[in-house]
């Protein structure tokens, strides 16, 4: 077989990649046909800027999940080394393929004779995993903290903020490179922290719903129970791994039976999960304080503290619905820092495994035979690219809506 060409590589590829089109042309449709019904999400649509940001980030997530968890976009499997695949060309053929399988690399081989196509479509999945979820865990921590220290201020004010100050001023390559080597992994510090990090959403959670049906104990206890039932499973489930939450050389702090406990997450990804929580909280909380110190101030809120409603329903239903325009734009650019930081991390080789296909690991490996063999490297960096641009252009887009609402 001969090798392909550059317009045959790009016509496999979108052919290999056809679940994820079909998919973007449903949601656009659907989002298009309903924008004015859909809020906040529909008025995106009104801006160019927004939908070609929102095409983006949206392509990556289908491809992370329909490359993932549901395998249907890899060619090959990214961790497998074919002979004679070594550091070879885009649209290299396969030597003698097996029946069925992929006869082509049709992003080249890397310096492992590792598939980079397959290999990047399950690095989305890395990103599109931990990325959004971490930053959504860092505002639940941000806005739980954030909120009361703009709203009460005095003392409590002075010691959040000086805590968010201590952790801001620290040097965030040097602390992520602390939080992940292997000496302080083995101490159990990184499964502490997520014992204390990941319980934010179950306090958030308990606040919003009691804050909300204080006045309705028949509403609000059942609805409690159930929610805090499941988040707390969840919780758990988090931060157990093997039947323990913390497992040094020394001791062990049990955790959630194995029969019960719903998924293991992998140590690697763990560490690099808290790490990038913790770097992310005191800016989120030093966002959400200055807007509940701003909006405090306002007639409605006066209005709520005339009726005699709450601290905490005042700060959750009156001053948090009216700081969404800032925290939504700064949720989706925060999500393009947190995978940059991803990729740093993996670019030095810290958190995930090495053998991991995540974009930073691979432009790490890549970066070596530059000059040679640019296609290993070239690939993941263009994703990264893309994907942080997309959600700069949301972001933008996003700004444009709420300004205008």
């Amino acid at each position: 077989m001969e090798e392909l060409s550059w317009v045959s590589i790009i016509a496999r590829m979108f052919i290999q990649l056809g679940p994820v089109w079909i998919s973007l042309i449903v949601l656009f449709t659907l989002s298009i046909t309903y924008k004015r019904r859909l809020g906040l999400y529909g008025k995106l649509f009104d801006s160019t800027i927004g939908m070609i940001g929102f095409g983006l980030v949206m392509f990556w997530v289908f491809t992370g999940v329909y490359g993932g968890p549901l395998d249907m976009l890899v060619t090959h499997d990214p961790l497998s080394q074919v002979s004679g695949m070594k550091n070879k060309s885009p649209g290299t053929p396969m030597r003698s393929p097996d029946e069925g399988e992929y006869a082509y690399f049709l992003l080249g081989g890397d310096n492992l004779a590792r598939d980079v196509f397959s290999r990047l479509i399950k690095g989305a999945w890395v990103v599109v995993q931990i990325a959004p979820i971490a930053t959504l865990f860092a505002f639940m921590v941000g806005i739980t903290l954030g909120l009361p220290a703009g709203y009460y201020g005095g003392r409590l004010d002075t010691i959040l903020s000086f805590l968010a100050n201590l952790i801001l001023a620290f040097p965030v390559i040097l602390l992520f490179y602390l939080l992940v080597t292997p000496e302080i992994v083995l101490t159990g510090i990184p499964n502490y922290m997520a014992l204390f990090l990941f319980v934010f959403p179950l306090i958030f959670m308990c606040i919003l719903l009691n804050s909300r049906y204080y006045t309705q104990p028949k509403v609000r206890t059942p609805l409690l129970i159930g929610v805090l039932g499941g988040l707390g499973w969840l919780y758990l489930s988090l931060v157990s791994t093997d039947g323990s939450v913390v497992a040094t050389p020394t001791y062990a702090i049990p955790g959630l039976p194995k029969f019960l406990d719903l998924f293991d997450i992998d140590p690697g990804i763990l560490v690099v999960f808290v790490s990038v929580v913790f770097v992310n909280s005191p800016t989120v909380f030093r966002i959400v304080r200055g807007l509940a110190m701003d909006i405090k101030t306002r007639d409605y809120v006066a209005a709520a503290q005339t009726r005699g409603e709450g601290p905490w329903y005042i700060m959750l239903w009156e001053i948090l619905p009216n700081a969404r325009g800032p925290l939504i734009v700064d949720f989706c650019l925060r999500i393009g820092y947190t995978t940059i930081l991803l990729g740093t991390l993996g670019f030095f080789g810290l958190g995930l495994e090495s053998e991991s296909p995540d974009w930073g690991s691979t432009i790490n490996a890549g970066r070596r035979l530059l000059a040679l063999y640019p296609h290993a490297a070239i690939a993941p960096a263009l994703a990264l690219l893309t994907l942080v641009l997309g959600l700069n252009l949301l972001a933008d887009g996003l700004r444009e809506e709420s300004l205008r609402d």
